[in-house]
């Protein structure tokens, strides 16, 4: 199928208007447009701008826009590397206009030279505008100028060389976008470089900086070299230079060369040599004069590889290739792994895109390729993109190994720490046990103490198992639960006794218990019935001679429907018949009489202070008389006021 002329017209112009449509964004994007742009690096800290053809005459009728932009919060520096515009009235024929996008007043335009005082301009924005215009024109170079923020201090142009600085040893910061600017280095990283070389470009070629960030660099001036070789690394190939003043040599961290433990490959060049004996290029063997052989794959394989495996992971910086005069790559990607199963391809720091690394140019077999940023891997793999004759090589790799992770040594304090801490726990449980029984035995100890001061004899005791008082609610009285015995009775007297137990059989169980013998009744009484000990009950008459103490009335269990002797059972309560003469209950059949002297205002007496002796008769109260079965009936008690 072929177009007609008129076809591949309009094809042309299709394609033509999109690749203008595409160039344009894409400059856009990248911060430019215009046709007059030349020279530009711009990376997120720094960059490098210059005019079209610089340093030669840019051209004419041109024009070109550069947006600037840094970190929010940060202020841009320029410098001014070089600025050469023809001059003329109102710079018609050429000229640069700086505008901060923070509303402050344009620098420009400009035209002519800059004074060196002018070359300095800072601007008060993270954010700027640079234009250039031509017009017609005869002489001018242009101008190459840098920029960096405010973070970094020391910015140099990349036109600066060694021999401008004095010092032993100086720090600086070089711009992104040194790699290409035009200027001559001679020497290498290894043996230094001559003091007229341009300063930036050759922190690249040293593998000291990345040509699209830029950064800051230390440089110590040496003792001169009678001759400085050329080499090629990084993309950037150095002269020959002769005997100079001094010698630049770069600081450079983690750049000791890694041992390589183990080599794979996708074929390997089986060679017979003269004498008929079969050689195996592979990095394992070794030559007839001793020397490691390169690998080398075999003529067939039109997709080699090399993989390499390192001793231990480390930090990987740089790769050194070195080939043969008749066999030698010319470039390759480069794939990294952990554990060699997951593989990851090396990209750009910019642009994120597949990075091809040069091997060789204009017979320089030996080639440095540094990586910004390094890799921490521990398996390295090459796929070479273009050779001579085959793919062949061998290689160093260039870094640090990782500091291998030591438990922390422990101090002879600090292990026997947990051992202090279980003896303290356990010693503080034996105490808190020991202070528990303790308390237990002691509590065990006062307890029988406090029985056997207010325990009843064992006959009393038995006697009030099976008996109940023969009173009614009414007739009992209840008094404080402890009482002196020169207590006055209360007055009026109450008259509420308190009510005993009642047992399942219906029988009330006597609850009245033997105080301490302390000051007693004359006969019958040895002891003060109202001196009762603890929250024992009370009863205001005095008990009858008998051999035990506080027995209830009666043993025989209550029938509802039968008068007892002490009174008729109503609902389980007894209820006692009483006598009342005048205004005061008396006892039919034994009454008492009291001293005098005793007689207390409610209308009892004292007890008698002569316990274990005879007393006056005046004294003793007066026995009563015993009282029969029949007589029961009409026995009386007195009743409190």
């Amino acid at each position: 199928m072929f177009l007609k002329p008129g076809q591949i017209r309009d094809a042309v112009n299709y394609f033509g208007s999109f690749w203008i449509i595409f160039s344009v964004v894409f400059i856009i994007v990248n911060g430019q447009e215009g046709n007059g742009c030349g020279h530009t690096v711009m990376g997120t800290e720094s960059g490098t701008l210059a005019s079209q053809n610089y340093p030669g005459t840019y051209p004419v009728d041109s024009w070109c826009k550069w947006r600037l932009r840094v970190p929010k919060g940060r202020t841009l520096r320029l410098l001014f590397g070089d600025f050469d515009v023809e001059r003329s009235p109102g710079c018609r024929n050429g000229s640069l206009t700086i505008t901060s996008n923070d509303g402050a007043p344009s620098l420009g335009p400009l035209c002519g030279q800059l004074e060196a005082s002018e070359k300095n301009v800072t601007v008060n924005s993270n954010e700027v505008t640079i234009v250039f215009n031509s017009g017609p024109h005869h002489s001018g170079r242009g101008f190459l100028f840098s920029y960096t923020t405010d973070q970094h201090s020391g910015l140099i142009s990349c036109r600066q060389r060694g021999t401008h600085f004095i010092s032993q040893q100086f720090s600086v910061y070089c711009p992104a976008g040194c790699k290409d600017v035009t200027g001559d280095i001679c020497g290498h990283s290894e043996q230094g470089y001559r003091d007229t070389s341009v300063l930036c470009k050759a922190a690249v070629h040293a593998g000291v900086v990345s040509d699209n960030v830029g950064g800051q660099i230390t440089v110590t001036r040496g003792r001169s070299l009678t001759l400085y070789e050329s080499s090629f690394a990084n993309g950037i190939l150095s002269k020959m230079g002769s005997l100079s003043e001094k010698k630049l040599v770069f600081s450079k961290e983690c750049n000791e060369e890694l041992t390589v433990s183990g080599f794979n490959a996708s074929s390997i060049w089986r060679e017979v040599n003269k004498l008929g004996q079969l050689v195996l290029w592979s990095p394992k063997n070794m030559d007839a004069e001793g020397q490691l052989l390169p690998w080398a794959s075999d003529g067939s394989d039109r997709e080699p590889w090399l993989e390499l495996e390192l001793t231990d992971k480390g930090s990987v910086t740089g790769i050194i290739t070195r080939g043969s005069a008749d066999f030698y790559i010319e470039s390759y990607v480069l794939l990294f792994s952990k554990d060699r199963r997951n593989w990851k391809v090396y990209k750009a720091a910019l642009s994120r895109e597949k990075k091809v690394f040069e091997a060789h140019s204009d017979g320089h077999l030996r080639v440095l390729n540094s990586l910004f940023p390094p890799v921490v891997v521990r398996y390295l793999r090459l796929q070479p993109q273009s050779w001579q004759g085959r793919a062949s090589a061998h290689v160093q790799v260039l870094g640090c190994p990782l500091p291998k992770i030591h438990p922390r040594p422990r101090s002879a304090g600090g292990s026997n720490q947990p051992v202090i801490v279980v003896v303290g726990v356990i010693l503080g449980l034996i105490l808190c046990v020991s202070c528990l029984l303790a308390g237990v035995w002691w509590n065990r100890r006062k307890k029988p103490a406090h029985m056997k001061k207010y325990s009843l004899p064992k006959v009393a005791s038995q006697s009030l198992q099976g008996k109940s008082l023969p009173c009614s609610d009414s007739e009992l009285i209840s008094y404080p639960l402890e009482r002196g015995v020169h207590d006055a009775l209360p007055n009026p007297p109450l008259n509420d006794y308190a009510e005993p137990d009642v047992v399942a059989g219906g029988q009330k169980l006597g609850s009245t218990f033997r105080p301490t013998v302390e000051v007693g009744y004359t006969v019958p009484f040895t002891f003060n019935h109202y001196d009762t000990p603890g929250k024992l009950l009370e009863h205001t008459e005095p008990l009858p001679l008998e051999s035990e103490y506080a027995t209830p009335f009666s043993d025989q269990p209550p029938d509802p429907n039968l008068a007892t002797p002490q009174g008729t059972l109503h609902n389980n309560k007894h209820v006692l018949p009483m006598v009342s003469t005048r205004t005061r209950t008396t006892i039919t059949q034994a009454q008492y009489d009291c001293p005098s002297h005793r007689e207390l205002p409610n209308g009892y007496c004292t007890t008698s202070l002569h316990a274990n002796g005879p007393c006056p008769a005046s004294v003793v109260y007066t026995e009563p008389e015993p009282l029969s079965s029949n007589s029961l009936l009409q026995h009386t008690y007195e009743e409190p006021f």
